[in-house]
This record gives structure tokens, C-alpha cells and sequence, in this order.
């Protein structure tokens, strides 16, 4: 059998390891996953998480990294069929908030995230998220779209409210009525940016 490299058995390792939590918080939410059950799932031990990821908080962390990479790519394909940036715009920021009726995401990223984790806007992702919506708001202002402003200011600004508004609907008792209410409100509210 051929020696494979240590590099690409690491690889492989962790993201086994991301496979097999990401499954077990999606199905049993964080605090009832039990680490050997999807260490054991995994074909691995509790001693290789440890190894990879410090402990399970770690890999929590690393699972909604993998989560919001995916979530990113989704919503950077709804912005590219747009038929002008500003709508682009509006379709990436209304789409994630739709993202929030999806269950994975309703339980890993919006409800477990920030119980473990913390305040969203303090995650690494979080930075990424401002920079681009930043980054369009330049944009849109260099084609008189949109009204000048501080980009950043309106980027956190926008970020903050998507966030609250996407946990609004993952917790609510009926998060297709309050996503139709929260999307309804946040196009409104996009609106006021127009110049």
C-alpha cells in the first residue's frame, strides 16, 4: 500500500471529524451531542478531536466555519444572476435571511452558534461578512446608486440587522410568517440607502 502524507491524513481526519459533528448538531443540537457517539461515527477517537480542535467548542467553531463558507458561495451565486448590482445586492442580503428557514442552519449556526460561541459579531466570519457588504456599498455609491455614506457604518449596520432578524426567524413559532415579515421590513429598510 502506498504511504500517503501526514498532510493529506490530517486533512482527511478533520474533515471526518467536521462531517460527523456537523451531522450530530444538526439532528441533536450541540449540548446533546455526545462526543464519543460522533468521534466513535467518525471511525476515530476522542483523543484525535482534541488533537484537531482543542475540544468540542472548537469544533462547533470549525463546522460553522464550514457552514458560512457554504452560505457564502450560495449567496455570492444569488447576487451574480442579478441583472444590476443593486438588485444583486438585495437578492444576497434578503437570501440570508431566507437561509435562516433552513433547519441546519437554524440550529447551527443561529441558535447552538451563539449560545456557545458567543455574540455573532464577534466570530472571524463576521469581519469577512463586513468587508464585503462594505466592499459593494463602494460600489454602488462609485455608480450613484446608493447615497454616500461611511460604507463600513452601513455595512455593520446591515450586518446587525440581518443577524437579529435571521434569529428572529430560526427561534420563532412560525419562521415562514416572520421571515415574509422580516424580508418585507429589511427591502424597506435597504430602500432608504438608494440616493
Amino acid at each position: 500500500m502506498k504511504h500517503r502524507p501526514r498532510t493529506e491524513m490530517i486533512a482527511e481526519t478533520r474533515a471526518k471529524l467536521i462531517a460527523a459533528a456537523r451531522k450530530a448538531f444538526a439532528e441533536v443540537g450541540y449540548a446533546d451531542a455526545s462526543m464519543d457517539d460522533f468521534t466513535a461515527d467518525a471511525g476515530l477517537t476522542r483523543g484525535a478531536l482534541y488533537h484537531h480542535f482543542g475540544d468540542k467548542k472548537g469544533l462547533l467553531a470549525a463546522v460553522i466555519k464550514q457552514i458560512d463558507e457554504e452560505m457564502t458561495e450560495r449567496l455570492n451565486q444569488l447576487s451574480a444572476r442579478a441583472p444590476t448590482r443593486w438588485q444583486g445586492f438585495i437578492d444576497e442580503n434578503v437570501g440570508y435571511l431566507k437561509m435562516a428557514l433552513e433547519p441546519e442552519i437554524q440550529r447551527i449556526i443561529l441558535r447552538d452558534g451563539p449560545a456557545v460561541l458567543g455574540d455573532p459579531s464577534s466570530w472571524p466570519t463576521a469581519q469577512g461578512c463586513v468587508a464585503a457588504i462594505s466592499s459593494s456599498l463602494r460600489t454602488l455609491q462609485e455608480d450613484g446608486v446608493v447615497a454616500e455614506m461611511d460604507p463600513e457604518a452601513a455595512a455593520r449596520l446591515i450586518t446587525g440587522a440581518t443577524t437579529i432578524a435571521a434569529q428572529w426567524i430560526a427561534n420563532s413559532d412560525d419562521p415562514e410568517t416572520t421571515s415574509e415579515k422580516a424580508v418585507a421590513a429589511f427591502k424597506q429598510m435597504l430602500k432608504g440607502l438608494l440616493a
